[in-house]
Formats: structure tokens, sequence, C-alpha cells
């Protein structure tokens, strides 16, 4: 149905009109935004799920339009001021892939109508009332998303003022938290900090000073520790406040939902009455999330013999642009994409490591996909853990690094590669020299690195998507860096650069924020290289043959070094030389674990436990 915006007249009609039936109004704004179904109402106006007939995949959007109801006329200049400030608001946050982006706001037929991204999932309201209450786990994340989010948002010196469950969505495409609702916040004015302002929020979680205008940036913090409390009760925050008492009873109401000490002191610290007393920043509280002591990187002296998991890295927090090509190779879609790692700075590699949820996924192409091959099935099932991985290939910056670190096993060629330069990927190493990588950058981290199995390898490329490749159906010399003068499906021809390109410098990663996933350089993988996926593990472990380990430690790394029985090992993802197809998700290769050669080269991960 296509709702018509005549505030006097709010007929459906069916889809394919271009005006109403009953009154004659456009039903087009601007010629191209059209209202699908309400999906929220207030004292200020509508807000309607609405599509963009301007772009080719008549992508979903939101119109809110301001249509104030019995209205005092003393109050309507506020009103619009509050409305144009949600425009101008998100305006300046909406670059954040966190924050709903604005596409447009402007009068016509005399009606105010702001136009904005539309996040496709479901509040925590809506997840508290499906799932019950929220774990310590749960909140924790929670907490970390919400408060990165809010660091952004008081660097712009906006105060969100109207944090609440209903007001933070889980979108459905990579499971971030949103926050979404614009239109209570307020630019501080350097000069009116201390001056009273119209109170706006919602009762339940506004902070006192909020409450009497003269809203803080910790004020926020303080509507987002009530919202914890009351995720993780699921009562309302007033029966969370002894009132006569003068002090928070949240815990009487837990039911036997754990949560530690130290978690309960940040939440009670979060919901501190005074402001003075309460957490000043959203730093703050991230460090006082993760209790661990940080530890710098050792000193290549005093280098730890054994594989550690007490060393912490701050969590870091990548913001990237997500490409979707159509059939012909043609860029589609433009989104944002936004994932958490961290740093590997130990000896200056500034090595970007990146989460990999934990999931399922079916693994090898399916039997209708374009030059499919034998060895890309059957199609099965794989169920695989949680880890992190490195968001490029090594580059050879970060080899000669730990090329000269103290030797773990064997000696390491500092300057191997044919196309230099420090940020292309290294290439011309054997599997056999990344292994003996692996077991350098491991000593000198205290951390386990390896390279990954073929089943992480592919799930992590995938990134939740099920075309050939993480970009579509095709592919395109604009996002890959392959031989462009072959073609996949119906994409066309391109460039061919017939040599490797720095990494990343294509700048269109995957969802999870992965460069070069297609082409630049084959990555080897663990894995014995075997002629199909019959019998293949099904836990995301590396397809080894004899071997039953937990594949989590060094000696066992350097015990698949010292077995020279099994010779033929997985490459994935294709090079600059390829031909498209050979880059597509499923194509798998082979070659000696002694092989050199200048297509080959490789990215690392890491368990997730650190």
């Amino acid at each position: 149905m296509r709702h018509c915006l005549n505030p006097v007249c709010r007929q459906p009609n069916p889809d394919g009109h271009q005006f109403c039936q009953r009154c004659g109004n456009p039903l087009l704004l601007r010629g191209r935004y059209w209202a699908k179904e309400v999906i929220g109402q207030g004292g200020f106006g509508r807000t309607f799920l609405a599509v963009d007939e301007d772009k080719p995949s008549k992508p979903f959007c939101v119109i809110k339009q301001f249509l104030p109801q019995d209205l005092d006329p003393e109050m309507l200049p506020k009103a619009i001021a509050l409305f144009e400030q949600e425009a101008q608001q998100l305006e300046i946050l909406g670059k954040h892939s966190q924050i709903p982006e604005l596409f447009a706001y402007f009068i016509e037929n005399n009606q105010s109508y702001l136009i904005q991204e539309f996040i496709n999932g479901i509040t925590l309201k809506e997840e508290l009332a499906n799932q019950g209450v929220f774990s310590e786990q749960q909140i924790r994340a929670l907490l970390v998303d919400l408060l990165n989010i809010l660091a952004f948002v008081h660097e712009k010196n906006v105060i969100h003022r109207d944090i609440k469950p209903e007001n933070i969505i889980r979108r459905r495409t990579d499971q971030k938290l949103v926050l979404v609702d614009f239109g209570a916040a307020k630019v501080l004015q350097q000069l009116q900090r201390t001056v009273t302002g119209t109170r706006i929020g919602s009762a339940e979680y506004c902070a006192p000073e909020q409450g009497m205008g003269k809203a803080r940036f910790n004020s926020d913090l303080y509507s987002l520790g009530v919202t914890c409390l009351h995720l993780l009760t699921q009562v309302s925050p007033f029966d969370l406040y002894a009132v006569h008492d003068g002090k928070w009873v949240w815990r009487d109401y837990l039911n036997g939902n754990q949560v530690s000490e130290n978690l309960g002191k940040i939440l009670d610290r979060l919901v501190e009455q005074a402001s003075k007393k309460r957490y000043q920043s959203t730093t703050e509280v991230l460090v006082d999330l993760d209790p661990t002591p940080k530890t710098s990187s050792p000193a290549k002296s005093s280098l730890p013999s054994q594989t550690s998991t007490s060393i912490t890295r701050p969590i870091q927090t990548y913001h990237y642009e997500i490409i979707t090509l159509n059939e012909q190779g043609g860029i589609i879609q433009r989104q944002k994409g936004q994932n958490q790692g961290y740093l590997e700075s130990a000896e200056g590699l500034n090595l970007e490591m990146v989460r990999i949820p934990a999931g399922e996924f079916m693994m090898g192409a399916p039997k209708n996909e374009t030059e499919r091959s034998n060895d890309e099935g059957p199609q099965h099932r794989v169920i695989v853990p949680e880890f992190f991985m490195g968001r490029t290939a090594i580059t050879q910056a970060q080899w000669q690094i730990v090329a000269q670190l103290p030797q773990v096993t064997q000696f390491l060629n500092p300057d191997p590669s044919r196309f230099k330069g420090e940020n292309n990927p290294v290439e011309t190493v054997s599997w056999e020299d990344c292994i003996k990588f692996c077991l350098r950058l491991s000593q000198a981290t205290g951390k386990f690195y390896r390279l990954p199995s073929e089943a992480e390898w592919e799930y992590a490329c995938r990134a939740g998507t099920t075309t050939p490749f993480h970009f579509g159906p095709t592919l395109s010399p604009q996002v890959a860096n392959y031989d462009g003068n072959h073609t996949y499906g119906k994409g066309k021809k391109g460039e061919y650069r017939q040599k490797t390109i720095p990494v990343g410098s294509l700048n269109v990663p995957n969802t999870w924020g992965l460069h070069d996933m297609h082409g630049n350089v084959w990555e080897w993988c663990l894995d014995d290289w075997h002629g199909s996926y019959q019998d293949a593990p099904t836990d995301g472990r590396a397809w080894i043959d004899n071997d039953n380990h937990s594949q989590t430690n060094k000696e066992w790394l350097k015990g698949l070094l010292n077995n020279k029985s099994i010779s033929s090992k997985l490459l994935r993802g294709g090079s600059w030389g390829s031909y498209p197809k050979n880059c597509r998700f499923a194509f798998r290769s082979l070659s000696t674990r002694v092989l050199k050669y200048n297509y080959i080269g490789f990215r690392v991960v890491a368990p997730s436990t650190f």
C-alpha cells in the first residue's frame, strides 16, 4: 500500500499509484519517496517505512513527517525547532555506522519531512520481551557497543538525552546495536552548559539533572546504566529505585540472574544520582569493563616461552563502507559497516585483527553455481567458533619485522617478495615459511597465531553472504585485483594490473571488515588437500590427516612443521593473475608445502581468548 501524506486525508492506496484516490495528493515526495506503512506515531508526527524509487534496488528508508497533534500553540515553535534539530544531529552523527544516516530534509506542501536510513532489526525492548532477561555477558557486550557510539556522539558535542531500550535496535545483518531517535538530542553550547533548558527524555531513564533541564554528557551514561538494569531484571526502573531510602535496589530483582561484583560496581556508578559521583566519560567506563591489567610487549631478551592468553589488547573499532555489485559488476549499494577487534602492536607490527563471530554456514559451492568444480562439494554445514583474523594479508613490512625476531625453529628470508612495497602483501613464501612466521609472532606477543583453517577462511570471506563473491554475483577490477581480461557470469572486462597492489588499497572490505579476500594473493590455509568434502570436519577445525589435537598451541604447530608426510596444502582466494572464477568463495587450489611463488601470500588468525 501507498499511504497518502495529506494530514487531512491519510488514505491508503494500492501499489503503483502516483496520486491519492481520495484527495488527489501526490504520493511521491520529491518524486522519489513513497510511504509503505506506518511504523510509529507520536505527539510530533508520524514515521513511515518507505521506498526510494530513485535507486535501482528500490531500498527501504524512513520518512518522518512533522505533524504535531493537540499541541499548545506556545509549544509549536519549540516542536518545530526540535524536528529541525533532529535533522541537524543526523547530518552530523549519521556518518557513524551505528547511527541512522540522514538522506534528506525538506518542506513540501507546507509539511516538513526528514528522510533517513532504515535499520532492519528489533529493538532491545522487543528482544527483552521475546528472549527474557539479559545475561552479564550480553550486558557487557551491549555496554562496549553503546559506549563506543556515545564516545562518537559526545565528541561531536551532542547529548542524546533519550537512551532507552526502545531507541536501541539490534541490526539483523550484523547483530550490531544501532542508536536511534535523536529528536531529543541537544548540542551543548560552550557558554550555556549551566543554563536551564527544556526537560526532554523518558522519565524512567532520565538522569536527575536532566529532569531539571541541565543535561550533561554523563546524563547519557546514567540512562545507559538504567537501561542495563531494566534488561537484567525486566522490571520498570521506577520499581528498581527505593525513593524513601534514596537508593537503587535492583539486586533484589535479579531472581537468580548472576551479576559479578565488577559489573555490579560499574552499574552502580553509572546510575549514581549525583552527576559528580557518576562516571564522567565513556572512556572511564570502558577501562573498568576490562579489569585485566594491560601488559606492554616484552623486550626481545625476555620473550615468553609459553603461549599466554592473559595479555590483553585495547579494543579497536573499525568503520568502513561495504559495496554490493549487480550482475554486470556495477555498484548498486553502499552501506556503512563496523567491526571490533584489536591492534597487535608488539615490535611495531601494527597488525589489525578483527573479530569473526561464532556462527554456522554452508561450506562449498551449490551445484548450480557457475563454473563450479567437483572438489567444491558436497556442500555441508559447518559450525565455526569465534576467532580473530587479520584485516589484510601480512605485508612485507610486517614480514621483515618478524623475520628479524629471535629464531624459533628455522631461518626466515626477510625480503622474499618479487613485487616490492612495504604495504604490498608479502609473497613468494611457502606454507612452511608461514608456519615459521606464526611461531615467531606467537613467541613475541604471548598470543597464539596460526594460519586459518579452510573452513575459517571461507566462513570469514563469506561474512554471511551466499553469492559467489562477498560483493555479489560477479567481480570487477574496481573492487578486486585479478586478471581483468576475463569475466565471470555477466560481468565486464577491465584492468589487469599484472602485479600485487598495497593491501586494503581498494578500500572495499566485506561485512566483517576483511580486505582483499578475492584476488591480490592466494592465501595458505592449514589444511591438507582433499579432493572433496566427503567426511570433512564440521566444527571449523583444519582437516589434517591423523590429527585430533586442539590446534591451539605452539607445540602442536611445531609438530605440523616437522611432519613431512603430507606435502599438499590448501590455497584460497585467487591472486593478481587469476581468472575471476578462481577468486570465488568456494574455489579451492593446492600446492606443495615448500612452493614459493609471487602469487602466494597469507594472513593469520588467533583464538578469541585474550
